[in-house]
């Protein structure tokens, strides 16, 4: 416990603000294969499946992502309730759309918008698949630029076979949006060369870690998993998208698009934020120690003669309260001397 205390002032302190990433990397293997899908969590009420990295069951399980499929009621695919699960897709939908993208002035839900100009109108994407990212992997939020999803797309006869297709918020650094209630958010494309709002193929929601990603990515194609067992290595029988998405339960849906995951790629990011104590020790100051054993018989045990200049070594810093309550420790790497002779500033950060 210290006996004298030395008040911080204003132009003692600073605030910073540092931003740190971790490139998060899963591949295909995660989402189909490496497990049998031991690591494929499935719900009762048929609405999303969950992926693990590993068997969900394992103590060591960590949730990944979610993933799900909705299409808008003013899609053409919503046009009868014979459809399998129609309301459930369009409630998927719906919820996601509030959510990420609001409602307009009317109390409507507004649909996922191509380009990101929303009041401009525009093609809307009414038939989407929902990747929603555990808070494990994305943090405070993902890093711009730097989400890639590699999908296979075209017609193919088994998992992970077809024509590799990889999507990107390319140029996202400097062109993202912030007209969602869900943060920022940037326009996924399937190039990085000068890419065009219009040809937008999904969006990436930065603080929401959520994905939306068009179904106009499979050029019209989705492997249907009813006839076979989806385990890798055998067959998947092609099937439009739109028999897919109407003739086909959420579930067969996620499983589709999760068995052409080739690889996900991106960076997230953790805010720290600190403030910075500079605790300045004068030349008259904090020359003595607390420490009883400083002293024996009322004689300073680092002098050698009278005439010394009394001397200590700091060691700790002790952040207080106005109330003279100890809030914070530093320790320093070594023991600084301190004599009459010496002046020393001492930088305490203190992160939260």
């Amino acid at each position: 416990m210290a006996t004298t205390f030395k008040t911080i002032t204003a132009n003692d302190t600073t605030n910073t603000r540092t931003l740190l990433h971790e490139a998060i990397p899963l591949t295909g293997t995660i989402a189909s294969g490496t497990y049998s899908d031991e690591n494929i969590k499935t719900f009762s009420h048929g609405m999303f499946e969950s992926v693990f990295d590993y068997p969900f069951l394992s103590s060591s399980a960590n949730h990944v992502f979610d993933i799900t499929h909705g299409y808008s009621a003013n899609s053409a695919l919503s046009g009868t309730t014979a459809h399998i699960q129609n309301a459930k897709k369009i409630n998927v939908y719906n919820q996601m759309a509030a959510v990420l993208v609001g409602h307009d002035a009317t109390g409507s839900i507004q649909a996922f918008d191509q380009d990101g100009d929303i009041a401009g109108g525009g093609s809307k994407m009414e038939e989407v698949f929902f990747l929603n990212f555990s808070r494990l992997l994305t943090k405070d939020e993902l890093k711009k630029d730097s989400f890639r999803l590699t999908l296979a797309t075209g017609s193919i006869a088994g998992p992970l076979k077809g024509f590799p297709l990889t999507i990107g918020d390319y140029g996202a650094a400097t062109s993202y949006l912030v007209n969602s209630p869900a943060g920022e958010y940037g326009i996924l494309y399937t190039s990085s060369a000068t890419p065009d709002p219009a040809s937008g193929v999904g969006h990436i929601y930065y603080q929401a870690g959520v994905a939306v990603i068009s179904a106009s990515v499979f050029n019209g194609t989705m492997p249907g998993a009813a006839a076979t067992a989806s385990v890798l290595g055998q067959g998947f029988p092609s099937s439009s998208y739109p028999n897919l998405a109407t003739g086909s339960s959420i579930q067969i849906l996620s499983d589709s698009i999760r068995d052409r995951i080739v690889d996900i790629n991106f960076n997230n990011t953790v805010e720290l934020n600190s403030t910075i104590y500079f605790c300045r020790a004068n030349n008259n100051e904090f020359n003595y120690s607390a420490n009883p054993t400083y002293l024996s018989s009322s004689q300073i045990r680092v002098k050698n003669t009278t005439s010394d200049n009394p001397v200590s070594y700091i060691t700790t810093v002790g952040l207080y309260s106005s109330d003279n309550e100890l809030l914070a420790v530093a320790k320093l790497s070594e023991p600084l001397k301190k004599d009459p002779n010496t002046e020393l500033t001492i930088r305490v950060r203190l992160d939260y």
